[in-house]
């Protein structure tokens, strides 16, 4: 597995009072030539600066009833999605055939920065206040640990997106060399990924908690999976904009619009855009190319075991069981 990309990112220096909260916590250093170490805090396991800025989100972010968040476990289709739903909110200030789309030139995790990076990280702090509404924002934190204002204080929407956890370790077992982080062999990174030590993990229980939410409160929480929007695109898109309240009138059904959205918005068609082979986040300063690998459903049968495979999927299955959620 080549690592080709720039490792230019830098953790974050942390606060000395957060350093004495972190030896409260139990911690485990994941990888062998890994330099950070992963905490458990509220039922999940996070790097030291991620966590710092996950509790800074709890303590400060006030969500408001026309906020949207895009949230998954990581490597799920969050570019994807984060895509679609910022040319879905967007489509009447920036049209499709306009030839300026800000996707044209921008990666879609500039367009929607994440809660715990963009906002609280220490990495590069943006201000909402400059926020137009309704804010798009998106986060990897697990349900159970968003800031009240989102789990309950306020009417905002969260779309979630899933996938195969077979896809999603291979995706981020490529994507932790690619950054430059730590280059694991897939034997040991499967075996943390199945011990639930996989960033914001454990994944099941990450799925699971959006999942209910998602029974429980429908019209506040939309599940949505990868393989689906693999599959039928335009039909999940359509699904996304009803969602949001925004759905296409007859008139933009006809003129093709759904369509437009669904080819902007594409795996391919953002991976083959010149800002997302050349370009660098804002935040991290990650190569966007380390966003845009594959894609495919099914991609981890050319790299995992067929044992390999059988133990994930008995974990899914035990842990899933009752729940209705098939993956």
């Amino acid at each position: 597995m080549s690592s080709s990309s720039s490792k230019s990112f830098q953790p974050p220096q942390l606060s000395q009072d957060f350093k004495e909260f972190l030896s409260t916590l139990p911690g485990k250093k994941v990888f062998a030539d890994d330099p950070l170490y992963r905490y458990h805090y509220q039922g999940f396991w996070y790097i030291d600066a991620i966590l710092e800025a996950v509790i800074a989100c709890q303590e400060h972010f006030q969500a408001e009833d026309s906020d949207v968040f895009v949230a998954s476990a990581p490597k799920c289709g969050t570019a994807w999605l984060k895509a679609i739903a910022f040319s879905l909110l967007n489509r009447r200030r920036h049209t499709v055939t306009s030839g300026d789309h800000p996707l044209l030139t921008c990666n879609p995790h500039d367009l929607v920065p994440f809660l715990e990076i963009g906002l609280y990280g220490s990495i590069k702090a943006l201000d909402i206040a400059s926020f137009p509404s309704p804010r798009l924002l998106a986060t990897h934190i697990p349900h159970s640990s968003l800031p009240d204002s989102i789990r309950s204080g306020s009417n905002c929407k969260i779309l979630y997106v899933a996938r195969d956890p077979k896809d999603a370790f291979v995706s981020a077992w490529h994507y932790l060399a690619t950054v430059g982080l730590v280059s694991p062999t897939v034997a040991e990174a499967f075996e943390n990924f199945c011990e639930g030590l996989s960033g914001y993990g454990p994944f099941w229980d990450h799925v699971l908690g959006y999942w209910k939410q998602s029974l429980e409160n429908p019209e506040r929480v939309l599940f949505l999976k990868y393989e689906d929007m693999k599959a039928r695109p335009a039909v999940e898109v359509r699904r996304v904009a009803e969602f949001l309240g925004c759905p296409f009138s007859a008139e933009e059904e006809e003129a093709g619009e759904v369509d437009r959205i669904v080819e902007l918005c594409s795996f391919e068609g953002l991976r083959g855009l010149e800002v997302n082979k050349k370009g660098k986040l804002e935040a991290t300063r990650v190569d966007n190319s380390a966003f845009f690998r594959r894609g495919e459903v099914g991609d981890w049968k050319n790299y995992l075991s067929p044992e390999m495979a059988e133990r994930i999927d008995r974990i899914v299955e035990e842990k899933f069981c009752g729940s209705g959620l098939f993956l």
